[in-house]
């Protein structure tokens, strides 16, 4: 069963200064969110599977719109993140359906690699709720430079019945970073952690 989508929302932030002082090149984060019908909403179900089968489906289709936004090939995406806000009619499992079996080899594809763990948020709330999807290198989760969030936030969702789902890729790490690890230059890209 594919998602029923009612609204889709693509963010674009894009910091060109910082402390007053001019970035070199522009820090791009772009979050795309998809607003779709819960199937379990109001009960209680053992089997998720149409949940999972809709988070592969859906993470094609966010990182493909979030990587339009930056406006890059999906190979110059440097970190990600994914959330989801599941409506009160719904639990917090049926966003981890949707975020973690299967909604990461879609965006990997789309970006040619990143073996690092794709960091996620997942809460309750009504329409407005805003959430904080954290952010992390995709090929190597010890680039500190790329330890960063952005948040997501849809003024008419979700609806009781509904989950937000988002997806938030960037071209480049925290504008100033200076406390250390391990230097983007310096990823090997083997393990997902260096």
């Amino acid at each position: 069963m594919p998602a029923i989508i009612r609204k889709l929302v693509t963010i674009l932030d894009e910091t060109r200064r910082e402390m007053r002082r001019d970035l070199a090149r522009p820090v791009r984060r772009a979050v795309a969110c998809a607003v779709i019908e819960n199937p379990f909403a109001g009960r209680y179900e053992e089997d998720l599977s149409v949940l999972v089968e809709q988070g592969a489906e859906l993470g094609a289709l966010l990182a493909a719109r979030a990587i339009a936004a930056l406006g890059i090939p999906g190979e110059q995406v440097e970190s990600f993140g994914k959330a989801a806000i599941v409506g009160e009619a719904g639990e917090l499992e049926h966003a981890a359906a949707l975020l973690h079996p299967k909604m990461g080899a879609p965006v990997r594809a789309a970006l040619g690699k990143g073996p690092a763990l794709i960091p996620s948020a997942k809460k309750s709330g009504g329409p407005g709720t805003a959430i904080d999807v954290p952010l992390g290198h995709k090929d190597a989760a010890f680039v500190r430079s790329h330890f960063d969030a952005i948040e997501a936030r849809v003024p008419d969702a979700p609806r009781a019945a509904e989950i937000l789902l988002c997806l938030a890729l960037t071209d480049g790490g925290r504008p100033w970073p200076r406390i250390g690890g391990l230097a983007k230059t310096e990823i090997e890209g083997r393990d997902g952690l260096r």
